[in-house]
C-alpha cells in the first residue's frame, strides 16, 4: 500500500487502530502458548479479532525454530515450561508521511514466575508470583506511567508506576488477568520495517490466579 496516496483522515484511523490493538499471550499450565491480537478489554469474537490476520510471525523467546500454528483467532506455539515472551514490530506497516512515519512494537509476556525483564519493554513481577510489578524499559524502571489492569470479567483499573516503576495489581478473585502499558518514543527508532520517527511500544503481561 502506498501511504503517500492516503488522506490524513485515513492515516489517523490506521494509527488509532494499530495503537488500540494489543498482542497478549495466554497459557494454561505447561501447555502451548496462545498468542492473540485484539482488544483485551473487550470480548474477543469467536474467530478472533478482524485484524488478527496481521499477526504472522512474532518472535517467541526460547521457542527456537518452532513455528507458531495458526488457529481460529490465535497463534499456538509449543514452548518450554516457565514464563513465555514474544515481541513483534511487524504487525502493522508504518504509517504517516515520509520523514514522520510512526510504527508500533508489541512486547507480550505470560506468567509471573521470573522477576527479570528480558525484552526491551516489559511488565515484570517484583517477586515471583506476587502482586507487585515493575514496568521496565531497556533495563531501567519507567516512573509515572499508566498501567491498565484487566480482570477476568473485563473490569479495568488504572495504576500509576512509582519512582521505581512499580505498582500493585488489584485482584478480583480467580481467573486470568492482563496488564498493559504503552510508551511513545518520539526520538526516532529502527524497526524491522525501517527507520521511523515515532515508535509506540505496547507491553502486556498475563497471569492466572487459581
Amino acid at each position: 500500500m502506498k501511504f503517500r496516496y492516503l488522506t490524513p483522515f485515513v492515516l489517523a484511523c490506521m494509527a488509532a487502530g494499530a495503537q488500540a490493538h494489543e498482542v497478549w499471550i495466554e497459557r494454561d499450565g505447561t501447555g502451548p502458548a496462545r498468542i492473540y491480537l485484539g482488544e483485551p478489554a473487550e470480548v474477543l469474537p469467536a474467530n478472533g479479532d478482524p485484524e488478527f490476520h496481521h499477526l504472522k510471525a512474532p518472535k517467541v523467546l526460547g521457542a527456537g525454530t518452532v513455528a507458531p500454528v495458526r488457529k481460529a483467532g490465535y497463534l499456538e506455539v509449543a514452548v518450554p515450561a516457565g514464563d513465555v515472551r514474544a515481541q513483534d514490530d511487524s504487525v502493522f506497516a508504518p504509517w504517516g508521511a515520509d520523514g514522520r512515519k510512526e510504527a508500533v512494537a508489541y512486547f507480550a509476556r505470560a506468567g509471573r514466575a521470573e522477576s527479570a525483564a528480558r525484552m526491551p519493554f516489559e511488565i515484570t513481577p517484583v517477586a515471583a508470583n506476587g502482586d507487585r510489578f515493575a514496568l521496565v524499559r531497556d533495563g531501567k524502571p519507567v516512573a509515572g506511567a499508566e498501567v491498565t489492569v484487566i480482570a477476568p470479567d473485563k473490569w479495568t483499573k488504572t495504576a500509576i508506576t512509582d519512582s521505581e516503576g512499580r505498582f500493585t495489581a488489584p485482584s478480583k478473585g480467580k481467573g486470568r488477568y492482563i496488564l498493559t502499558a504503552t510508551q511513545k518514543d518520539e526520538g526516532g527508532a529502527q524497526t524491522s520495517q525501517g527507520q521511523v520517527a515515532v515508535l509506540h511500544r505496547i507491553a502486556t503481561t498475563t497471569f492466572v490466579i487459581d
